[in-house]
């Protein structure tokens, strides 16, 4: 096979979730054990973060990834899901995987697969971990794909435990409270490995410290050690002014991610950074800032208050569930625009009705689907944002919708196009 053949084969032949949803979902470990058993257990033969959350995981991933490469270790980073190219989801030091291994992985693994049917994620992760292992990565950032506790990744023992907040997303599958979805989050908690919260709300904390404290986990809160002292934004950066417990000289960051969500995201990465020390790791102020400058270039992060056009201002963000749209949603409110376009879409399986009460209803909405069996069609959509008040017209892709967008809006107005990793993939 060749790339393209590759590629296709691990999209139609394995069941994806980020595709058709829960009947992709394998909830249990044995599969991955299996695959990584077969390759060697590539995921001892490297050093790893391991970070999971209901939103700002993949922030989180890509900055302290950056961090590590600018303070000179080989650093790997798996994520997921990818906005365009599949090999988004495994790089080293900021480049994707190359072709070359995909094919030849996936060549490799295709009787196993036709003996045990895994999930295309339980695919990726193994190949993830095989291509650290051969490329002999110093450490690998990794983040978790839903939940925690049965997620593929968690085959590994890492340095450093990250969990970075919990909210509402994936309740069908996670819990219908926020303290069952925590507890799955809190799965990632290995004994004796530091785990840090990004940010905690009363009805969780104490899953964490009861989990952490079983596992003899040291458990640090990231907003208890630093806090920012104000921000501000400048030429498309996000400036912040962070004080740290017992220092008493302030640091100031400059963060090509500009989404004021990043700010608790900052806090949470700096103390990873601090723990890493501890550990050993030669991270100094100077990788740290540089970056956290240079996130997005170094790693190729798109999709996070990611401005595409100035006149009329055009953003993207991948915010799909109840706290990352609230928290674009205050971000708007902060940002200079005359009249706000939205374009929507989701997908089935989310909160739709919580989502889309959070909008406000002077914004005038496109809504749209992702090209994908698991997006809520643009119709259905359209009902349920109107029984919300929210009025606008639907349309059948999003590049469709971002043209009528441009024609109506003046050019001092906004349009966010939000609601859907894959829609926020498909923008041309």
């Amino acid at each position: 096979m060749n790339y393209r053949q590759t590629i296709n084969y691990l999209f139609t032949r394995l069941p994806m979730f980020s595709r058709i949803g829960l009947a992709a979902y394998k909830p249990d470990l044995t599969n991955t054990i299996r695959l990584c058993a077969s390759l060697g257990n590539p995921q001892t033969k490297f050093k790893s973060v391991h970070i999971a959350g209901t939103n700002g995981k993949g922030s989180v991933s890509h900055m302290l990834a950056a961090v590590l490469q600018r303070a000179g270790y080989k650093t790997g980073l798996y994520t997921s899901p990818h906005l365009k190219d599949f090999r988004e989801r495994i790089k080293v030091n900021g480049e994707m995987i190359n072709e070359e291994f995909v094919v030849e992985f996936t060549e490799n693994v295709i009787p196993l697969i036709d003996e045990i049917d895994p999930s295309f994620f339980e695919i990726t992760v193994a190949m993830a971990f095989e291509y650290f292992a051969r490329q002999q990565v110093d450490i690998a950032v990794i983040e978790t794909g839903l939940g925690g506790r049965l997620d593929s990744t968690n085959i590994i023992i890492p340095e450093l435990s990250i969990i970075t907040n919990i909210g509402w997303d994936h309740t069908n599958i996670l819990g219908d409270s926020l303290e069952k979805i925590a507890m799955e989050k809190a799965g990632i908690i290995k004994d004796r490995v530091p785990v840090i919260l990004g940010e905690v709300i009363k009805e969780t904390l104490q899953v964490f410290e009861r989990i952490a404290g079983e596992k003899k986990a040291p458990l640090v809160i990231a907003s208890q050690k630093r806090h920012v002292m104000g921000w501000k934004w400048e030429k498309n950066e996000l400036i912040a002014e962070v004080a740290e417990e017992h220092n008493t000289d302030h640091k100031v960051y400059h963060l090509d991610l500009p989404g004021l969500y990043q700010l608790k995201n900052l806090l949470t990465v700096l103390e990873a950074c601090s723990q890493l020390q501890s550990k050993g790791y030669n991270i100094d102020i100077r990788a740290q800032m540089d970056g956290l400058k240079h996130s997005k270039t170094d790693t190729g992060l798109h999709g996070r208050w990611e401005i595409i056009q100035h006149s009329p201002l055009v953003v993207l963000d991948v915010a799909h569930n109840e706290d990352g749209v609230k928290q674009v949603l205050e971000q708007v409110e902060v940002t200079d625009h005359n009249e706000l376009h939205v374009i929507l879409g989701m997908v089935k399986d989310k909160e739709t009705e919580r989502v889309l009460k959070l909008f406000p209803k002077t914004a005038q909405y496109y809504f749209t689907q992702a090209q994908i069996p698991r997006a809520l069609p643009a119709e259905s959509l359209h009902d349920k944002a109107a029984a919300c008040g929210l009025n606008g017209k639907s349309y059948p892709d999003v590049n469709t919708a971002l043209t009528e967008a441009k024609l109506s809006a003046d050019p001092k107005d906004m349009i966010l196009i939000c609601g859907s990793v894959f829609l926020v993939g498909e923008v041309n």
